[in-house]
């Protein structure tokens, strides 16, 4: 029962701006007609900035946003835009950067306060409500009684946001071999060599540096590196940021341990690690990465495939009020639920006990013995064990399904899609399940029919039929990258086609003029105080570093000289800063592997050329490009090479091309292949 009539929040999609709408709080939608108000009232404007499964977010609402005392004030002296970061990404960044300058910190829920006319002034992130009070009081205060002084601090914070976006016009920088080695080196200082990741809580997955930690251990050789990468995997996967139950993987883990999420699902991660898992059973062939790579492959396809074909983005942290109440389970709910012997299992393979223990009676699952162990100590067959296990967790999934579900996150955004078609093309290239393909070729129909206007360009943000904001570049570059992953599983061209239409689309639209690098928004539609560029990578890849690999492989495969050589200038424009701190540009040092190390063009004709490329996808390479065709092809990587009745491998290294040889044996010892 809502206490308080609708803001105009109740007219949006968005499932984070609408748990809003009914604040007493007159919020509105980012729009440049609010500034427009803003100037015309002479009032500071409040940007309110976070998404639907961040759990603080939660609470300062709860706390802040619904009391009408604080909302009275808020109403009264600003102009209140909340902004859903996920639908615009590049608002986010920017008022990010400025909190970021401000307070050497940032986070959701992410509050700048911002001059009429957009420029920042003050900034944070969650404030208990007393803090909040102070806070709007001293600025209205302020404004009113010393204008000239704030606004001379707004000038001088923009003129640092917009200098930023300057620094990478400096000279290139090449790369000196082995200084990668040196790189990685250092970076290795800060492992966690008994639980994986980084030395720090929390802790997050990252995929794009273990992504590039793999292919560095591949192409290099380095065991100590190469056995972090895989105890991390392993231990993330045992861990409770991970659904032991049903699969998928929480955000992050507040603790060292990977034991206690900030237990919000959201999809660029899962497609991320789906990916990875892939990646790394066919380094490793580890049975455990396939399992973690389906359960949680399944439970995408399961909870946020919608109707249409297109993937949701998120379940919330909480449910009934409460942050992982849905993944948690009691002692005494696990024994009334559960036959002794099946009891026994389950307590010990997933530590009912003190190292399991979170809060409240409430233990989360945890894994630290194999099943063999514990069938062992308990005086068990392994075959028996398996059996009891198999039981519980089947009891157990059908009794959590009784719960209130987290709230579900139903929008459909178009980077996220892209990044789990790739997901899925990655899968079936690994275990060759057509039903992957065939949902990636679904969803990526789906999003062209709906997302795509008739000029080229893309919208971002679909739900319920209503379709709205200009696509971003993560969302062009994502795109791009989920065509190339679609040709190379399916080796059908009209992928890459589209690939490469988007790719020139991009280049006109998204450009900066002076260097090589990518705006963040459409240089036609930007109203923002200063333009942003996404260069170093997080949770997610820049989107500058996948548009620098998307150059770089259809470069290879149109033969297009000038797509290649600006992926190059493009890692050189970034690779100072790469150099002081790796971390943070680890899709960019994968990059930096395939442009120093040797390099694979694999092209593939004749009959059984498909068949032949499947064999090599199953296997792990990444420093390879391949393209495959049953026929004549007009592909410039493929043209004149078919030759009628025969199967051909031509192996070439910067288009000059090594004799082809006609055997798959042959082509594996070409490339030096290792197959499972």
């Amino acid at each position: 029962m809502h206490t308080h009539e609708p803001n105009q929040l109740i007219n949006e999609t968005s499932p984070y701006l609408l748990q809003h709408a009914y604040n007493p709080v007159n919020w509105v939608a980012w729009s440049d007609a609010v500034f427009e108000r803003a100037k015309q009232e002479d009032k500071l404007v409040l940007i309110s900035i976070g998404y639907s499964a961040c759990h603080w977010c939660h609470v300062m609402e709860r706390e802040s946003f619904e009391n009408p005392e604080i909302a009275q004030l808020m109403n009264k002296h600003f102009i209140c835009i909340k902004v859903d970061r996920e639908e615009h990404p590049h608002v986010d960044s920017l008022y990010m950067s400025a909190v970021q300058l401000m307070n050497k910190q940032g986070g959701w829920p992410l509050n700048c306060f911002t001059l009429p006319d957009g420029r920042p002034i003050f900034g944070g992130t969650y404030y208990r409500p007393e803090e909040w009070r102070d806070i709007l009081d001293s600025l209205h205060q302020l404004y009113r009684s010393d204008k000239s002084r704030v606004l001379d601090y707004a000038r001088n914070i923009t003129k640092v946001l917009r200098e930023e976006e300057l620094i990478h016009r400096q000279t290139e920088v090449a790369m000196q071999s082995g200084l990668l080695d040196e790189l990685v080196q250092g970076w290795s200082t800060s492992f966690d060599l008994k639980y994986g990741g980084q030395q720090r809580a929390p802790k997050f997955p990252l995929p794009v540096n273990y992504q590039f930690l793999l292919m560095f251990c591949f192409l290099r050789g380095h065991k100590p590196v190469h056995d972090h990468v895989h105890l991390t995997l392993e231990k993330m996967a045992q861990g409770g940021i991970y659904d032991q139950l049903a699969g998928g993987f929480a955000r992050y883990s507040v603790d060292a341990l990977w034991k206690v999420p900030h237990f919000e699902k959201m999809l660029y991660d899962n497609a991320q690690l789906v990916h990875l898992y892939c990646d790394a059973f066919r380094e490793s062939q580890k049975p455990e990465y396939k399992k973690i790579a389906e359960q949680t492959a399944q439970f995408i396809l399961r909870d946020w495939l919608s109707p249409e074909g297109g993937f949701y983005s998120a379940f919330d942290a909480d449910s009934e009020g409460r942050e992982g109440i849905y993944y948690t389970w009691t002692e005494n709910a696990l024994r009334n639920l559960l036959s002794p012997d099946e009891f026994d299992v389950v307590r010990a393979y997933y530590n009912i006990n003190g190292y399991g223990y979170w809060e409240d009676e409430q233990y989360i699952l945890i894994r630290d013995k194999t099943l063999p162990q514990i069938a062992e100590d308990l005086g068990l067959t392994k075959a028996f064990a398996e059996e009891l296990l198999q039981r519980a967790e089947k009891r157990m999934l059908q009794e959590r399904s009784r719960r209130i579900k987290p709230g579900l996150d139903d929008k459909l955004l178009l980077s996220w899609n892209a990044l789990q078609i790739k997901a899925l093309c990655n899968l079936f290239r690994t275990f060759d399940e057509p039903k992957y393909l065939e949902c990636a070729q679904q969803t990526a129909i789906f999003l062209e029919t709906t997302l795509k206007k008739p000029d080229g360009s893309w919208l971002r943000c679909y739900k319920k039929g209503i379709i709205k904001i200009d696509a971003l570049l993560e969302d062009y570059a994502f795109l791009i990258e989920a065509y190339i992953a679609l040709y190379q599983c399916s080796f059908d061209e009209l992928w890459l086609h589209k690939a490469a239409v988007l790719t020139d689309y991009t280049v006109t639209h998204f450009s900066d003029d002076e260097q090589v690098l990518f705006y963040f928004d459409h240089h036609e539609g930007s109203t923002l105080v200063a333009r942003k560029k996404e260069i170093s990578d997080n949770v997610m890849p820049a989107p500058n570093s996948v548009m620098a690999h998307n150059l770089f492989l259809l470069g290879n495969y149109f033969y297009r000289e000038t797509w290649v050589q600006r992926a190059h200038h493009m890692l050189k424009s970034v690779w100072e800063a790469a150099e002081g701190y790796l971390p943070a540009y680890g899709n960019w040092a994968r990059l930096a592997l395939m442009t120093t190390e040797p390099f694979h063009e694999i092209c593939l004709t004749g009959e059984e050329a498909v068949q032949w490329a499947k064999k090599i996808n199953r296997a792990y390479l990444p420093n390879a490009v391949i393209a495959a065709s049953t026929g004549d092809s007009s592909l410039p990587m493929l043209k004149g090479k078919f030759q009628a009745g025969r199967t051909w491998a031509h192996v070439c290294h910067n288009t000059f091309c090594e004799r082809p040889v006609d055997t798959f044996e042959e082509l594996v010892q070409s490339i030096d292949l290792h197959l499972a």
